[in-house]
């Protein structure tokens, strides 16, 4: 009889990280496993029986929350009912915590087990929410190197199993012949990477696009283009380059689904704080970061965040995680020389920072260097593949499901 897993994750990148692990656990398992819940297309894709795309709400920001909190009820109250009527196996949570807390509490409510693959960032701010960690979720499968002692000395059943997002970008390729027909020497490729997320869009892109104009200024043969997550994105993008006043000629592509193929043809880019830290680290490129907030969002921050950085290339070399004083990247302050993506937490204009730092990295070939130089020292040790079959073979076991025999792994 078919193991049935409940699944509910919210992002875009969760969405790739479930469908990656449903189609490990289902290759490695001797006996049928059924994904179902709330995730995304690329879940789907993968045979997920999805109830709701719960990625159409991934959202940021209290008011974003506030105006679709109806419809988190009304899931939440599914998912309770689901837990009730059929009594999954197992539920697993990937992202979206404000949301997967609820479904957790029901699920163990019910008596299903909770699995959390890749643990929300508990750690970062606002750590009291490791209570609903120790109380909610029976197993924390962690992303991050340090998060699994930091969890367990709290009371957390925690196990690193590694980051998923590496497991993507070892088995993905690039369309070679789209890289070789964007990337010039002589006139290199600034790309950049407004966000997954409508309100990311809304919130950063007109600074990258007055970072832009700057760049422009001073290293004229400089090409730009934007790497669009989906087509919503694309209209936004035009209608943001529209009120930045770009004459023809002179505003930049926009491409949507080459994200890999864009980064991997630039010189350097402009990144909107997530996931994607990962990715350019995979392909050693200078970035500079940007997350712009409302001036409330950054008071909040100031007050519940325990980490120096939002940037998790950055905390991955952090001398010291938690220190006793947290504040913002400064690029002129001693603690901050170890930074590899100088990163901007903000709630004003910091363009001329985001247009200083790719300047450098244009036109100082050695300061460029130095930069990917350090950026593969730390690739080497941390952009390792196979969270994905740890994450699989871990619920495997805690279920009972045998692995699956060669013979019916070559069927």
């Amino acid at each position: 009889m078919a193991k049935t897993i409940f699944f509910s994750v919210g992002e875009p990148s969760g969405d790739l990280h479930g469908a990656n692990l449903i189609r490990t656990l289902a290759a490695g398992s001797g006996e049928p496993i059924r994904a179902v819940g709330f995730g995304g297309p690329r879940m789907a894709a993968e045979g997920a029986e999805l109830l709701f795309d719960l990625t159409q709400l991934a959202v940021m920001g209290f008011i974003e929350v506030f105006w679709k909190l109806p419809q988190f009820l009304r899931l939440a109250a599914q998912a309770d009912r689901y837990f009730a009527e059929h009594r999954p196996d197992a539920v697993v949570l990937i992202d979206f915590p404000g949301f997967n807390w609820h479904i957790a509490k029901a699920a163990k409510k019910h008596g299903v087990p909770v699995f959390y693959y890749g643990t929300p960032q508990v750690w970062g701010w606002a750590a009291w929410r490791v209570k609903k960690l120790r109380s909610y979720v029976d197993h924390a499968l962690c992303k991050l190197p340090f998060e699994e002692a930091w969890l367990r000395e709290r009371g957390v059943n925690a196990t690193f199993v590694g980051h998923p997002y590496f497991d993507e970008l070892h088995t993905r390729k690039l369309d070679n012949e789209f890289v070789a027909a964007h990337a010039d020497p002589k006139r290199p490729l600034v790309t950049l990477l407004p966000g997954s997320r409508t309100q990311e869009v809304r919130a950063n892109f007109r600074w990258q696009l007055a970072a832009m104009k700057k760049i422009r200024q001073r290293v004229p043969s400089a090409r730009f283009a934007v790497a669009a997550f989906k087509e919503k994105h694309v209209a936004m993008a035009e209608a943001a380059i529209h009120e930045a006043g770009f004459v023809k000629g002179e505003a930049p592509a926009i491409h949507v689904g080459r994200t890999p193929e864009l980064i991997e043809a630039a010189t350097c880019c402009l990144a909107v704080s997530g996931s994607v830290s990962l990715e350019l680290l995979h392909h050693t490129k200078p970035t500079v970061i940007l997350y712009h907030v409302s001036p409330f969002a950054y008071w909040l921050q100031s007050v519940f965040r325990r980490v120096p950085y939002i940037t998790l290339v950055n905390l991955l070399t952090a001398p010291e995680l938690f220190p006793e004083k947290v504040g913002v990247y400064d690029r002129h302050a001693a603690r901050d020389a170890h930074v590899l993506m100088p990163e901007y937490l903000t709630c004003v204009d910091r363009s001329d920072e985001l247009a200083e730092h790719a300047i450098e990295w244009l036109t100082n070939r050695a300061k460029r260097t130095e930069v990917v130089t350090r950026m593969a020292e730390l690739k080497a040790q941390v952009d390792v593949a196979g969270a994905s079959e740890r994450a699989a073979e871990y619920v495997r076991r805690e279920l009972g499901v045998d692995a699956a025999t060669p013979r019916s792994q070559a069927a």
